[in-house]
This record gives structure tokens, C-alpha cells and sequence, in this order.
């Protein structure tokens, strides 16, 4: 019954700022297309790589999602770089995962997640760029559009909704506006919904069942970092879903940068994300791709840590304040809601592709 309790109240706590979130994500959807970023991220210098981490730091993507743009991004011309820069910053972050991180973990996590991820993508994009010796040979030239790649051109027929054909009738702003708030609210939950009903039971089993002194003996230090990296490595979860995760290890006595740390490298590296990379952009790039995720992780995580000292940080009391400002209406209509569009993703998950196959 205790665990049942926790579950629910840690569901209401979050409910609110994940509507919050995946409502200003779909508008954010509509305000960043994709040919805006394949625009802008078309070049090879450090210019394309600073712009490809802060334009892909707000968008809802999770770490499925975000392989099929980086895909379309790369074959329309972006550099490895910029790809890289994207693929990092896009899952580790966004709208709707830092209002939650708002929510469940304060103000302070809130902001520091979004400049890590940012600084991660960053560093990776800049150190491959810097690794290209030669223009890429993977499907377009680095420094061109599509437009002008005869490469691209082979591998993919021009059509209507190239971008060398933009002369087709767009929609209204209200029918994209609609149909991002669709993406985020079914799309986007159906994605999510298992891994976040997951990481919430963990969240309330940590709070129910383990005593705080037990993670508090190995929650400090260096070795907290390694730990949180290898459990985050391997697991496929989005920035969203690993938040209450993140959560429930921080308020059971893990330090807040181990805490970053997990929220770091779980969403951005999976196994496949990282065959994504090994086969688009190349071993070495996954070498520089995991080492930027786990190494300005632990830098930042060290920075967290040192700051939470300096500060006295009351990360529970942070959260609480949270929590108060939101009136109890809000919170039951908006868990209502939740709920709702959670059932209603998982039922066309599961039943939906039992129907189909």
C-alpha cells in the first residue's frame, strides 16, 4: 500500500510540469522545422556544431526519436559534427524533461542539466570536427547542401518534399500547431509512457525499500560517477523517464552529480544510438561520442557536487517549493490528463502492434 502511495504522489508531482513541457514541445516542434535545421546545419565549422547542440537541446525527442532525424539531418547535408552535436544534446535534454527536473529535482537541476547536455554535444561535435581530415564520403559533402550534393542525389531520388522542391503549399500555423501538440501528446507519450511508468516505480520502490543509508555508502565520489555511467551506458530511457530514476537515487542519499551523471548518459547513449554512429559516422567518432557524454558528465558532475557543498543545497526542500506553487486542482486535472493519454499510448503500443503482426 506504502509503495502504491508513493507511486501515485510521485505520478501528481510530476504530472503537471510534464503537460507543461510536452505542450510548449510541440509548439516548439512547429517553430523548428526540419528544414530550418538542415539549413543552418549544413556546415562543417564550429558554427554548425554550436548551432546543431542548442537547437536540438529543446526539442522532445527521446533517444528512439532522435535517430531518425539525425539520419535525415546527415543525408541533407550536415557534417559529422553537427550530426554528432545533435544526436548527443537532443535526447539528453529538452522542454519537457527539464520542466519535470523542475518539478522532481528543483530549480538547480534544472538548469545545470540543459548546460551540461549543451556543453557534452558541444565538445563532441568540436573534437570531431577537428578528428575530419578530409570532406566526408558518407552520402554528401560537408560543406554543402543538398541541393548540391551529386552523392545525395544518387542515394535519394528528388521529390516534392526535397529540399530542392519547397515550392509545395505549406499548412496553416493552427493545422502545424496541431499537429506538433499531436505529436508531442500521442507521438510522443506512446514513446515514453512505458519507460516513464518504470522509472517512477523505481523512483517509489528506492523511497519505499531502501534505507538511505545504504546508497549513501557508495553514493559519494568518483566511484558514484562510474557507477551511474555504467548503469546509463546500456540503458535505453529518455531524459523524461530517467528524471524520476534520477529522482528517487538523489533523495536516498546519491550525490547530485552522480545524480546528473545518470541523467547525462542514460539518454544519450544506447545500444542503438551507438550503432547509429559506428555505422553513419564512424568508429572514431563513436570513440570521441562516448568519451565527450562520460567525460564532461563527470566534469559537471564534480562542479555540481562542489556547488551543492558551497551552497548548502536542500535539494528535497528545493522540490517541495516546488511542488507548493501548483495549485491541488491543477495537479488532479493534469494527472487526470496524463493518466489518460498514458493508457491510451500503452493500449496502442502493445494491443495496437499485437493487432498488427
Amino acid at each position: 500500500m506504502l509503495l502504491l502511495e508513493n507511486f501515485v504522489a510521485l505520478f501528481m508531482e510530476s504530472a503537471p510540469w510534464l503537460i507543461l513541457g510536452l505542450t510548449v514541445a510541440g509548439i516548439m516542434k512547429v517553430l523548428v522545422p526540419s528544414q530550418l535545421l538542415a539549413e543552418h546545419l549544413g556546415g562543417s565549422g564550429p558554427g554548425a556544431t554550436v548551432k546543431a547542440a542548442l537547437f536540438g537541446a529543446p526539442l522532445p525527442l527521446c533517444s528512439c526519436g532522435v535517430i531518425p532525424a539525425a539520419l535525415g539531418l546527415r543525408r541533407s547535408g550536415a557534417s559529422k559534427a553537427a550530426t554528432t552535436s545533435f544526436l548527443i544534446s537532443t535526447p539528453e535534454t529538452g522542454v519537457d524533461s527539464i520542466s519535470i527536473s523542475y518539478a522532481m529535482l528543483g530549480p538547480f537541476m534544472a538548469i545545470i542539466r540543459p548546460i551540461a547536455a549543451i556543453s557534452s554535444a558541444i565538445t563532441a561535435g568540436l573534437l570531431v570536427g577537428k578528428d575530419q581530415t578530409a570532406p566526408s564520403t558518407a552520402g554528401q559533402s560537408d560543406g554543402d547542401s543538398c541541393c548540391n550534393s551529386a552523392s545525395q542525389l544518387q542515394q535519394e531520388p528528388q521529390s516534392e518534399s526535397s529540399c530542392c522542391s519547397q515550392q509545395q503549399k505549406q499548412p496553416g500555423f493552427m493545422a502545424q500547431l496541431g499537429a506538433g501538440l499531436r505529436f508531442t501528446f500521442i507521438d510522443l507519450v506512446k514513446d515514453i509512457s512505458l519507460w516513464l511508468v518504470i522509472g517512477l516505480g523505481f523512483a517509489a520502490l528506492i523511497k519505499t525499500f531502501v534505507p538511505a543509508e545504504f546508497l549513501v555508502q557508495w553514493g559519494h565520489g568518483w566511484l558514484a560517477f562510474v557507477v551511474m555511467a555504467l548503469v546509463g551506458v546500456p540503458m535505453y530511457i529518455c531524459a523524461t523517464a530517467s528524471t524520476p530514476i534520477a529522482a528517487g537515487l538523489l533523495f536516498s542519499g546519491v550525490s547530485p552529480g552522480a545524480t546528473l551523471v545518470f541523467m547525462l548518459v542514460g539518454p544519450a547513449t544506447n545500444i542503438a544510438t551507438m550503432a547509429l554512429v559506428k555505422n553513419e559516422l564512424g568508429r572514431r567518432t563513436l570513440v570521441i561520442y562516448l568519451a565527450s557524454v562520460v567525460g564532461v558528465g563527470f566534469i559537471f558532475g564534480y562542479l555540481t557536487n562542489y556547488l551543492a557543498a558551497l551552497w548548502g543545497m536542500d535539494f528535497l526542500a528545493q522540490a517541495q517549493h516546488v511542488h507548493s506553487m501548483v495549485n491541488p486542482l491543477l495537479t488532479n486535472g493534469t494527472s487526470i490528463l496524463l493518466a489518460g493519454l498514458m493508457a491510451y499510448g500503452l493500449a496502442a503500443k502493445f494491443i495496437g502492434e499485437s493487432v498488427n503482426t
